[in-house]
């Protein structure tokens, strides 16, 4: 019985090198054939001259080196892999294509192959025994093969992920930091395409980090909690993500129509998930200056954070338009920044005529009587329908409703105790 089942193994063995053979007659044939289902079926994979070369040269090899096995009876686990292959994973990565892309691909092209090893097969002669014995010898081995390089693939996909990642957020990082640094006026349109980042829109900026992280990832769970964040709050194009540390993010969101209480959402956001990072938020700010303004707003409520130090909480949350941080916020800034702030806050209120005081002081007085207008009304000395006039004005002034009350009221105080010098000129 040893005997007889040897030579079995044997005549499967020489119909496997046979087959191997006819099939590496055909290998460009082969390849190319495999290369045009792939990117028919996986349109990404080939969205450029250089991935499509990359991937010609990654399917060939690939092929040889299963060829290679089913001729020389070598063990798949002692085979190298191919560095075409190494080289598109890589490529992958730099793509920023999801990794299941990549899986993807060699689970179709394992099968595009065991469709043509059967085609070749029916083309000779083989006892059906037999046949069915080297279409398990050869499955085996193209099963096995692509098991292992699959999982390569995926650990070189993901350190070159790293690394890329690593080098892009550096490259933004630093655009990002020379239009901060920048006083002057900057091209939006040019500065927008450096950074991939509408600059003309309506910015949230946020400041995220970890406090005593050390798993190494950092970096890229910020990203995934960015990207989930912006679709969330409906950002109007993709987020700014700059790395600013290995375990901290500047971000900002884009927005041509905010809705709600934004800050809220965040917090409801971040309470769902499990990670324990920190997030700093700055207010709302419009063109570049909003983009300035809110990331040194998100700074400072940051460093307020921080000198805390040992009294923090497993996870912060805070915003610049908390009454109390944007209290500490304004304290010992310029004047400038409080300007840019009270202009975000107020509209068109926030400009210096004789009109808008008149309506900004009526307001303050309204708000600042717990709303009722029987009392604003006597201590400024004019009927309920004179002041409910001018406050229906004040509120058309700026422009959008009152659901941020207390900013409105930090802002009419400012403006009561500032004058001029934080007002735009008329």
């Amino acid at each position: 019985m040893t005997d007889e089942r040897s030579a079995a193994d044997e005549v499967v063995q020489r119909w496997v090198v046979l087959l191997a053979s006819r099939l590496e007659q055909q290998i460009r044939q082969i390849s190319d054939t495999i290369q045009a289902r792939l990117e028919e079926q996986i349109p990404e994979l080939g969205t450029d001259a250089r991935m499509i070369a990359v991937l010609a040269a990654s399917v060939e090899s690939n092929l040889m080196a299963v060829i290679g096995v089913l001729l020389h009876g070598t063990e798949v686990d002692q085979t190298d892999v191919p560095k075409p292959a190494m080289e598109y994973a890589r490529l992958i990565a730099q793509q920023d294509l999801p990794i299941n892309t990549l899986v993807r691909a060699y689970r179709l092209g394992q099968r595009h192959l065991t469709e043509l090893v059967f085609a070749e097969l029916r083309a000779l002669d083989v006892e059906p025994n037999t046949r069915v014995a080297v279409i398990e010898a050869v499955t085996t081995v193209v099963l096995e093969y692509v098991d292992r390089v699959s999982a390569t693939m995926v650990a070189e996909y993901e350190d070159e992920r790293g690394h890329w990642l690593e080098n892009q957020n550096s490259i933004r990082a630093m655009r990002v930091r020379d239009i901060l640094a920048d006083t002057d006026d900057v091209d939006v349109e040019t500065a927008s395409a450096a950074i991939g980042y509408p600059l003309d829109a309506t910015h949230l900026a946020l400041i995220l980090w970890y406090q005593g992280a050390n798993a190494g990832d950092e970096l890229t769970r910020l990203q995934e909690f960015t990207d989930g964040l912006a679709g969330v709050l409906g950002a109007s194009a993709g987020p700014l993500f700059a790395a600013a540390a290995p375990d901290s993010a500047w971000v900002w969101l884009p927005f041509q129509v905010t809705r709600g209480d934004l800050t809220a959402e965040v917090r409801e956001y971040a309470s769902a998930r499990p990670d324990s990072m920190n997030i700093a938020i700055g207010a709302l700010g419009s063109g570049v200056e909003g983009f300035r303004r809110s990331h040194r707003q998100a700074q400072r409520v940051r460093a307020a954070v921080l000198a805390h130090g040992s009294e923090l909480p497993a996870r912060i949350v805070a915003a610049a338009t908390d009454s109390d941080m944007m209290t500490a916020a304004l304290l010992g800034t310029d004047i400038a920044e409080v300007r840019g702030w009270v202009a975000d806050v107020l509209g068109g209120l926030a400009t210096d005529t004789d009109d808008d005081a008149v309506l900004r002081e009526t307001l303050r007085l309204f708000l600042n009587r717990g709303s009722t207008h029987e009392a604003a009304a006597r201590q400024l000395g004019m009927t309920f329908n004179m002041l409910r006039n001018r406050v229906e004005r004040a509120v058309a002034r700026r422009g959008r409703p009152i659901d941020d009350r207390v900013d409105v009221e930090l802002a009419l105080f400012v403006c009561h105790w500032y004058g001029s010098a934080v007002l735009r000129p008329s």
